[in-house]
């Protein structure tokens, strides 16, 4: 899945109660993607590395750099999520529920990718296992990703401040 989806996604499931927990929750589904993969876009952004090519085959990744993969695992592992979330939750006494939307965006990538492009490490450093899933760039899994995006977006987001508005409206004393 794209990184702007994965933090949508965390957003729209666990940041709903307020600003700071939107964004909160948007920095922690995204933040898998932008520790593993941001070196490398800001490195081509500046012309340190050279680019990826434009349309690659989903099964061929001889273009991206090995420390990615060594970036990937740690970053996209249920095990380093569950040990960093209870770690949080020890030291704040409390659960940090964004937190939780890095622990959406490894499940995501366990089943939307193919053990030949980025199988996700959900289990690193305890096994190697990696399931075969399907790859997110798939018209059958991208554009229904897309939709579900925009209608819940919509949902949690932009209806109820309209209804919040009428609401206040319609209350406004005369």
């Amino acid at each position: 899945m794209d990184p702007l989806s994965h933090g949508l996604w965390g957003a729209v499931a666990f940041g709903r109660k307020n600003r700071r927990s939107f964004w909160t929750a948007f920095g922690f589904g995204f933040a898998p993607d932008l520790f593993s993969f941001g070196l490398f876009f800001v490195s081509t952004y500046l012309g340190l590395a050279s680019r990826p090519p434009l349309f690659t085959n989903v099964n061929d990744d001889s273009w991206v750099p090995d420390y990615i993969h060594s970036l990937y695992g740690p970053t996209h592992s249920l095990v380093i999520f569950l040990a960093a979330f209870f770690l949080v939750w020890i030291i704040r006494r409390k659960p940090l529920w964004e937190m939780a939307a890095w622990g959406l965006h490894v499940i995501f990538d366990i089943f939307g990718h193919t053990r030949q492009f980025f199988p996700t490490p959900f289990l690193w450093p305890i096994s190697e296992y990696r399931f075969d899933g399907w790859h997110w760039s798939n018209p059958w899994i991208y554009i229904p990703n897309v939709a579900l995006l925009v209608v819940l977006s919509l949902w949690f987001f932009v209806i109820p401040r309209r209804a919040i508005q009428r609401h206040a409206i319609q209350n406004k004393p005369h």
